[in-house]
């Protein structure tokens, strides 16, 4: 198959990768020096699997910044790129896949388009409508940042919005790439596949508010937190997964996803979806002030990331949280080496080294400890309890 995957980040390269194996694949990016990684072999993004497999495997692979070039002729169009929650609006801002749709519509009207981006529900039938056509499914996608190939690699599920006869032959495709043995893939309609992607995201983010609350209880009451989890997570309809507590939700996906979430409730009846929103607020609000009382002067911030293994800082809980120090004329410095000050409008600076951040600060905070801060352990105030993310 002749496909084109449009936008180079972590759902559109993994998922090209994985294509690209058995199928002819073009990455389409307005971003041009990601464009000419991709085509010497490079990763943009910082996961060891993806620069593995660009280096060493035989993948039918090539990147353009040349619309024309990547859509027309193509069998599949797969839309990978970013929509963010507009709070102005209260939903996911659609118009970069509004646009890539309409180039595709224009270009190649006889390409299956299938939506990788993630949009509030009921968008895909709605373009549907608007562009007259059965040819755009959605197809949800489950990784994780930092380990996004291996997700695809290994899916837990393949979903796809339509029974049709392309939807199916998408699925064998993804199938195929995979390393997996046994696959499930589900039908559904295109806006229950898109209500499958929004209500696992606002799941895991209420499991990560739920071990969250438990440690703010902890924290008051003066107890162990890891004693009071191992605990619970014996019971094996709870588990023993997924239950490090941070300094909140963060990272791309759940912040927004849980928000585009509650918006399409609207006039339905909820208490939950509003609740996991609010409580990633009162959890950051909740340390900040445990910081404060502190009475720090200088406060070193180890990683902006969320995830280990990640280079992605976008909706780190960290960032909120440091702007409430900020506001209680705490001075903060970082130290973060994929970023410097030049990288963000910002009231902190950058250090070059965590021998600097631990000369300069009197406390260390960090969302998820390593070898490399472990040294500095007594300076360091983190809720990362098992190693893990």
């Amino acid at each position: 198959m002749n496909i084109t995957i449009v936008g180079i980040g972590y759902v559109g390269l993994s998922n090209a990768i994985l294509l690209s194996q058995k199928n002819s694949v073009t990455l389409l990016d307005i971003d041009k020096h990601k464009v000419d990684l991709i085509n010497t072999k490079k990763s943009p993004i910082q996961e060891e699997l993806v620069a593995s497999y660009l280096k060493e495997k035989s993948l039918d692979l090539i990147a353009t910044t040349d619309k024309e070039e990547a859509l027309k002729g193509k069998d599949f169009i797969v839309v990978a790129t970013p929509t963010n929650f507009d709070p102005k609006i209260n939903k996911f801002d659609t118009s970069i896949v509004d646009s890539v749709i309409a180039d595709a519509r224009s270009l190649n009207p006889n390409a299956t388009i299938i939506i990788k981006s993630t949009v509030p529900l009921g968008y895909t039938d709605k373009i549907s409508n608007t562009h007259e056509t059965e040819k755009i499914i959605f197809s949800p996608e489950f990784l994780r940042e930092g380990q996004s190939l291996e997700d695809n690699l290994y899916p837990t599920r393949i979903i796809l919005g339509q029974t049709s006869k392309k939807a199916q032959e998408f699925a064998s495709l993804l199938k195929e790439g995979s390393l997996k043995q046994d696959v499930q893939i589900l039908y559904t309609s295109n806006t229950e596949a898109e209500s499958i992607k929004l209500f696992s995201n606002t799941y895991l983010a209420m499991r990560v508010a739920f071990f969250n609350e438990l440690d703010s209880y902890a924290l008051e009451n003066d107890l162990e937190t890891k004693n009071i989890i191992d605990g619970i997570s014996t019971d094996p309809r709870i588990g023993n997964f997924y239950n490090n507590p941070s300094f909140g939700y963060g990272g791309y996906c759940l912040p927004k996803d849980t928000k585009q979430l509650l918006s399409n409730f609207k006039n339905i009846p909820q208490n939950i979806i509003k609740a996991v929103v609010d409580s990633n607020e009162t959890r950051i609000n909740y340390l900040a002030q445990k910081i404060i009382s502190l009475k720090p002067k200088t406060v070193g911030v180890y990683r902006l990331l969320m995830k280990a293994g990640s280079d992605n800082w976008r909706e780190s809980s960290l960032l909120y949280l440091i702007d409430i120090l900020i506001e209680s004329n705490i001075d903060i410095i970082v130290y973060e080496p994929f970023m410097s000050n030049n990288d963000m409008n910002c009231q902190f600076n950058f250090v070059d080294s965590i021998e600097c951040l631990n000369d300069e600060a009197e406390l260390i905070i960090t969302n998820r400890l390593d070898k490399d801060i472990s040294k500095y352990q007594s300076k360091v105030f983190t809720r990362d309890l098992y190693g893990n993310n």
